[in-house]
């Protein structure tokens, strides 16, 4: 058995507080089975951003016609583009592994970890199989993984989860993906603009359900046009025959007599057929593989680790953060929780960790951002708000751009900032300046009316949103065009 102070499961933001462990003196232990740097690094945002904006860059050529410019592509290497991404991830991941292997601050352990007691880890496999760890101080961060439904003979299909689709080095002719949300909407984007035919079949009525229903519905409306979309449509069944994989999906509806139940409704059943299937239908923490119940550790119904405000787990002396405590599966979540815990332990006093302006993106075409609250949730309060919408296309740049997309404030009566949200180009950057009111301004409409906006950039459409005529419960009664030029 071996002591530390501290002890970390997972590479992600769980080194983050690893390394302020190590900063004030303590023992450190790092365990991890897969490669350094976590999901964002290895199989998540860091490869699949990289490999969008490759797309982004295809996506401008072939929209020059649109300015008079006439260009052509004469060659796309999509293995080339994969594989640089593949090695500069990599290199990234290993730079990390040799930091802690020839750390005198940090002991590393590439293995899996199980609990067998409180703060007690046994490990399996590599060269330390069998050993035991124990330490005063235990934080779990070890993430999730891709979901995979309950479709009938999924078993026997060659599917891709996100993982694989990643590293993918030739794009399928046609790419069917079960599954609605970002992660469907980022690949269907990088997939597609490289030639591959898309199908996207979705149990929601539209993409990026937990997106506000208007950039939902805006964002699927634009989907629809480039690709074969079925939303509100459950996967049942998956066959494959050769390089041939045929999905089949039946209409889905939530139960009239329980809001949480969603069952698979009648109507005609729809079948796709592709020669890949990308399954990217959410994430399953990994609770399961880590024995939590030996530690005390309670979990809720999906699997997630149960915190408190402190991100304190039921164990004592066992904190959690990240995808596995699943308040919001995002890397600068990850990063703001690893903040907190670092500051909970080495710092005077505790201070819960603050989720009122975490913002998400959508890298997808358009892009899609947001902050704060939803209209749909806001509704469910049954508190009164106000909301508008300003288009793009209303602002000098944005008419230049030939831009498409909104952005959608929703606000109190008194003015102050619920939540916004933004479908369009640049969108997980203009959002950030609503963050920024939010968070270190009086949170009003008057942080962004009053700033000075730079005349004529794009982020003038964000400084109209919120300097119009508001509408009371979100009953959008036309855009005020006063001061569009």
């Amino acid at each position: 058995m071996k002591e530390y102070d501290f002890l970390v499961i997972g590479s992600g933001s769980g080194l983050d507080v690893a390394n302020a462990a190590a900063n004030q003196g303590q023992s450190v232990a790092v365990v991890e089975k897969s490669r350094l740097g976590g999901t964002c690094l290895n199989r998540g945002c860091i490869p699949s951003k990289q490999l969008l904006y490759h797309a982004d860059v295809l996506e401008t050529i072939e929209r020059a016609d649109a300015f008079h410019i006439d260009a052509t592509v004469e060659d796309v290497d999509v293995a080339e583009i994969v594989r640089e991404v593949t090695e500069d991830v990599h290199g990234s991941s290993d730079s990390i592994e040799r930091g802690l292997s020839s750390s005198d601050r940090h002991d590393l352990y590439q293995a899996e970890g199980r609990f067998v007691d409180e703060r007690t880890l046994e490990l399996a496999g590599g060269d330390h199989d069998g050993e035991r760890l124990t330490a005063d101080t235990v934080l779990v961060a070890a993430g999730t993984r891709p979901s995979v439904p309950p479709i009938d003979g999924i078993e026997s299909v060659d599917y891709l989860t996100s993982r694989e689709a990643l590293q993918l080095e030739s794009p399928p002719d046609h790419l069917i993906i079960v599954g609605g949300g970002y992660i469907a909407a980022e690949l269907g984007q990088f997939f597609g603009t490289f030639g591959s035919d898309v199908s996207i079949v979705g149990r929601r009525p539209q993409l990026l359900p937990d997106a506000d229903e208007a950039v939902a519905a805006e964002f699927t409306e634009r989907y629809a046009d480039r690709f074969d979309v079925y939303t509100g449509y459950e996967a049942t069944a998956a066959m494959q025959s050769g390089e041939s994989i045929t999905v089949e999906a039946r209409p889905f509806s939530e139960s009239d007599d329980d809001a949480d139940a969603e069952t698979a409704g009648p109507g005609e059943t729809v079948s796709v057929t592709g020669d890949e299937l990308l399954v990217a239908a959410g994430r399953v923490p990994n609770t399961d593989t880590l024995n939590v119940e030996a530690a005390g550790i309670e979990t809720d119904a999906a699997g997630f680790v149960e915190t408190d405000e402190y991100l304190r787990t039921t164990a004592d002396g066992v904190w959690a953060l990240g995808d596995i405590v699943g308040e919001y599966l995002l890397k600068h979540n990850a990063n703001h929780e690893a903040r907190t815990v670092a500051r909970n332990l080495f710092g005077e006093a505790l201070e819960p960790v603050d989720y009122s302006a975490m913002p998400f993106a959508v890298f997808g075409s358009p892009e899609v951002a947001g902050v704060g609250l939803t209209e749909q949730e806001v509704r469910e309060t049954d508190r009164e708000y106000a909301t508008r919408t300003y288009r793009y296309e209303e602002t000098a740049r944005g008419s230049a751009m030939k831009a498409e997309g909104f952005v959608k404030p929703i606000i109190d009566l008194e003015g102050e900032i619920l939540g916004c949200h933004i479908v369009g180009p640049d969108a997980s950057n203009l959002i950030q300046e609503v963050v920024v009111a939010m968070t270190a301004g009086s949170g009003t409409v008057q942080d962004i009316r009053q700033s000075v906006h730079i005349h004529p950039a794009l982020s003038e459409v964000v400084q109209r949103a919120f300097s119009g005529q508001f509408t009371r419960g979100g009953h959008d009664h036309g855009h005020d065009h006063s001061h569009d030029r």
